[in-house]
């Protein structure tokens, strides 16, 4: 497996280089200026401004500003921030937990609500259960995560007053009570992009399991005399995760872009709303920075999932 892994990680580097080739150009040429509010200040000297032009290289050609900016990530520098007046790489980490720990819980409770679902509904095809599940789902995936953010925060924080709908990092509380005003504050988010994610995975799932309990192989293990439960765990599921698992790895990248309109909508102090600041604020350095961890997620994600294949499937082999 380690030489397979190798080999996968060499093959990504060219990806990666021409991803962020893209990347830094399309921001190089983009309208504005991250120096533009020190441009309109008169209390700032025209000598300084140019001085700090100079400092970063802004005027310099942009193949020579990429070189430098992929000289400098290769050493683990990933830039200044502009408007923060602190490391890239400081801000992001600041950030990174909070969004990992929404997006994780937010893809366990898919998986949880998807793969029970989406199994007993391709077991009990065109049911009750079957077509309540379907619709359910249909309903689920159809509402953007902006909308069901906002009816959640309508009902539980506006009308009930049960949950706070303004994520807040700074809790004084400590022990049991910290945790407790962490989980309360993560429950809207975390339902916001599980059930949407756990929509679109449940009728996957449906069609994955429905697809695979209808071989040979199935009908087989049901004529050697083993019940239902033991033939759909160890013989259906199994092989229908393949696909599955394929689309939750390909899936992980949106998930983050979904977790930036979620983390709007609950001042939650993540990834994706630094990512909507850097925006707004011209801030290039974070906007690459964040970016391209976005692209070298797709490529981690895909790797993981090529891993698992060969878990799932022993005649899956890593050569």
């Amino acid at each position: 497996m380690g030489p397979y892994i190798l080999r996968r990680l060499l093959i990504a580097i060219p990806s990666l280089l021409g991803i962020s080739v893209v990347l830094f150009t399309v921001l190089a040429l983009a309208p504005g200026d991250p120096f533009e509010e020190l441009a309109t200040n008169p209390n700032v000297p025209a000598e300084v401004r140019q001085m700090l032009r100079d400092k970063f290289g802004l005027d310099d050609p942009v193949w020579q500003r990429y070189f430098r900016w992929l000289a400098a990530m290769v050493q683990g520098d990933w830039g200044f921030s502009f408007i923060s007046r602190v490391d890239v790489d400081t801000l992001i980490w600041q950030r990174v937990p909070v969004t990992l720990a929404v997006i994780g819980a937010a893809q366990v409770l898919a998986i949880l609500i998807a793969l029970p679902v989406g199994t007993l509904a391709a077991t009990r095809p065109y049911s009750v259960f079957d077509q309540i599940a379907n619709t359910l789902a249909f309903i689920g995936f159809s509402l953007p995560t902006f909308f069901t953010g906002l009816l959640l925060i309508l009902l539980f924080s506006i009308t009930l007053d049960w949950l706070p709908f303004v994520y807040r990092a700074d809790i004084a509380a400590t022990g049991w009570a910290w945790w407790w005003e962490h989980i309360k504050q993560s429950i809207m988010p975390v339902l916001v992009l599980g059930l949407f994610q756990g929509a679109s995975l449940t009728r996957f799932v449906r069609n994955a399991v429905m697809d695979v309990i209808k071989l040979d192989y199935v009908t087989t293990a049901r004529s050697k005399g083993l019940n239902e439960r033991t033939v759909v765990i160890k013989h259906v599921v199994r092989n229908a995760m393949i696909p599955v698992v394929t689309l939750v790895a390909l899936q992980m990248p949106a998930v983050f872009g979904g977790a930036i309109v979620t983390e709007q909508i609950f001042r939650i102090p993540g990834i994706g709303s630094l990512l909507i600041d850097a925006i707004l604020r011209n801030d290039t350095p974070v906007i690459m920075a964040v970016t391209f961890v976005f692209a070298c997620l797709v490529v981690l994600f895909n790797l993981i999932a090529d891993l698992l294949y060969g878990w799932l499937d022993p005649r899956v082999s890593y050569r």
